[in-house]
């Protein structure tokens, strides 16, 4: 089955990385996989590693900009020639469909990862008109989806297509100066409104502890939030974005996150998998994934309350313990890649057998 997956970009995200894990592991499952996106380290990965890849210019919200990227992907779709195309958000559903035009006996897959509240309605509009099947990544994504007017459409977790560190912890924290009993906290997170750095940083502020906040990623409010927090600047550091997040999970104590929406963060599924205890918004699908004690939950928009949660797991060296081993066991339950996969392959095959 010749699978062409579609997507924005493929660096730092949890959608990429998803991409680069199916695309990865889909000869096992008798796929011949390629991809169409702007690029990034992910996409050169899987071209290194014989993995077709074909470029596509960002959209960019424009008209103009969302045409070009459909010639595009039409000119991967004519070197390509898959049976089968798996657009992962919402704008690349839209490219896709476009692009598929004269070539509609091919499917559409849209994998639906999430947007925000503002933007559900259209969304869901946009992947009903563009999509022969719509996965969502959690549960509460698909509540979402319905709520807004799309028939319910299948679920299929993420999952964690592990990579081992090539770090041990020690060289990690002295490459960044961090001393080996100095406590780490680490925020897996794009610089973007959505995440709510913002919000980390404040509960950052009530933390009173020697720990070192890691922020790794890049975005558009880096600069206003380096200006905004010069208070805590000593206490945090701005990675920027990074293709080493086994090692930096190797070397973290926690992680964290703060957003305002997900569907499901594979930062926090990373996280777990990594054995670190997360600390999370309840959004989306992060309380379903953190429930019976895999992780901590607090409420969106509250510093305090994140502060609190934080300063709990690094004073009890106990309670994190306790909470990362009950995230590797939920993982080891419900997220496998090998489960994924094969929910996947089988609702790809069916969907193109219908379409024939």
């Amino acid at each position: 089955m010749r699978v062409l997956h579609v997507i924005g970009e493929m660096g730092a995200g949890g959608a990429e990385t998803l991409v680069a894990g199916m695309a990865a592991r889909g000869e096992e499952y008798g796929w011949v996989s390629a991809v169409a996106s702007a690029g990034g380290f992910r996409a050169d990965a899987l071209a290194a590693a014989g993995v077709a890849t074909f470029p596509v210019p960002l959209a960019l919200r424009s008209g103009t900009g969302v045409l070009r990227a459909a010639w595009a992907v039409r000119r991967a779709l004519a070197r390509f020639r898959p049976e089968i195309v798996v657009a992962h958000n919402v704008g690349a559903s839209l490219i896709a469909r476009l692009a598929l035009v004269p070539r509609r006996r091919r499917p559409l897959v849209t994998v639906f990862h999430g947007v925000a509240d503002d933007e559900l309605t259209m969304a869901a509009r946009i992947v009903r008109r563009t999509s022969d099947r719509v996965v969502a990544v959690s549960p509460a994504t698909a509540d979402r989806l319905a709520e807004a007017g799309l028939t319910r459409p299948d679920v299929i977790r993420n999952a964690v297509f592990a990579r081992r560190p090539v770090f041990g912890r020690a060289a990690v924290r002295a490459s960044l100066g961090v001393a080996a009993g100095t406590p780490v906290v680490l925020c897996l997170a794009r610089l973007e409104p959505q995440k709510r750095h913002d919000v980390l940083l404040d509960a950052w502020a009530l933390l009173g502890s020697d720990a070192v906040l890691w922020l790794a990623g890049d975005g558009s409010l880096r600069a206003e939030l380096e200006s905004r927090h010069e208070d805590v600047s000593g206490r945090v550091r701005f990675l920027g974005t990074r293709e080493d997040v086994p090692d930096l999970l190797a070397a973290a104590d926690v992680t964290v996150l703060t957003s305002d929406w997900e569907g499901l963060p594979l930062a926090v599924l990373e996280s777990m998998a990594a054995g670190r205890p997360v600390v999370a918004t309840d959004v989306g699908g992060v309380g379903e994934v953190l429930s019976g004690g895999a992780g901590v939950v607090v409420p969106p928009g509250d510093p305090l309350a994140v502060a609190k949660a934080l300063d709990a797991l690094l004073r009890d060296k106990s309670a994190r313990n306790s909470v990362a081993a009950e995230g590797l066991r939920a993982i080891q339950r419900e997220y496998d890649p090998h489960t994924v996969m094969k929910a996947y392959d089988e609702l790809l095959r069916t969907t193109l057998e219908g379409k024939r």
